[in-house]
């Protein structure tokens, strides 16, 4: 039996990396799929692909007040949102914190943080209402650990996952999961974004995750008993582990 039988999944930044694998593992295990994002051609492709049971929305979530649109008008046979997956997110530049881009800093807490507490708010109270649901963070291990050139976007990844776990204790009592998911080095066009260069390979020489792969975590902690909660989880290739300490030796 499809896991997913019966669940309608809204699911941003699905038109690549880990959105757009999720959208299409959700379809293949016979939930319904909203898929959202900004660049409608790419959608189009998605739909093609998933068929009837995707319907795809051009949706920037930075726009709250498309987003409220976009969800108070969805047809009835996806109106009633199971699953909420708050992907769209990315990060913009590796400068120190006194030489970045403050446009890019605005970009990154207007669509990871933001983005995620409209989509929370215009879906959640439909869960509540309900009785049901789960809704997903995608957060990063650069929340989770320290490093030098991305700040702001580790800040923004640390809110991801403080704002659900924060969630979560306002629904004591209610039949609503959240979940923060924490990816670690992944092959998507997360670095080609950061670095604005579609030659880079940060890759080069182990295996990092797929987006498959991150989608299959997904799946496995939505599928689990609606007794279960999954709070966090943190997903690393076998190759990337922790750092050792930072230390400059010499002169200040």
């Amino acid at each position: 039996m499809p896991k997913l039988d019966g669940e309608i999944a809204f699911v941003t930044g699905a038109t690549a990396g880990f959105g757009e694998a999720v959208a299409g593992l959700f379809v293949a295990e016979g939930g319904r799929v909203v898929a959202s994002g900004r660049r409608a051609d790419r959608l189009e492709k998605l739909r093609s692909r998933l068929g009837d049971r995707c319907l795809t929305i051009a949706l920037d979530v930075r726009d709250r007040h498309a987003v409220e649109a976009a969800v108070s008008s969805l047809p009835e046979d996806f109106a009633e949102i199971s699953i909420l997956v708050n992907n769209a997110g990315l990060a913009l530049g590796r400068a120190p914190a006194w030489e970045a881009d403050i446009d890019d800093w605005e970009t990154m807490i207007d669509t990871n943080i933001k983005g995620v507490l409209y989509c929370t708010r215009a879906i959640m109270p439909g869960m509540v209402a309900r009785d049901r649901g789960h809704v997903i963070n995608v957060a990063s291990v650069a929340g989770n650990h320290y490093g030098p050139g991305g700040p702001v976007y580790g800040a923004t990844k640390s809110f991801v996952t403080q704002f659900a776990m924060n969630t979560r204790a306002d629904l004591k009592g209610r039949n609503v999961r959240v979940t923060s998911i924490s990816p670690g080095m992944s092959e998507t066009e997360f670095d080609i974004v950061r670095t604005g260069d579609p030659d880079v390979d940060f890759y080069e020489g182990f295996k990092a995750m797929s987006a498959d792969d991150v989608a299959q975590v997904l799946l496995d902690v939505v599928a689990l008993p609606p007794h279960v909660n999954v709070n966090t989880v943190e997903v690393m290739p076998l190759a990337q582990t922790f750092g050792p300490r930072l230390v400059h030796r010499g002169p200040p």
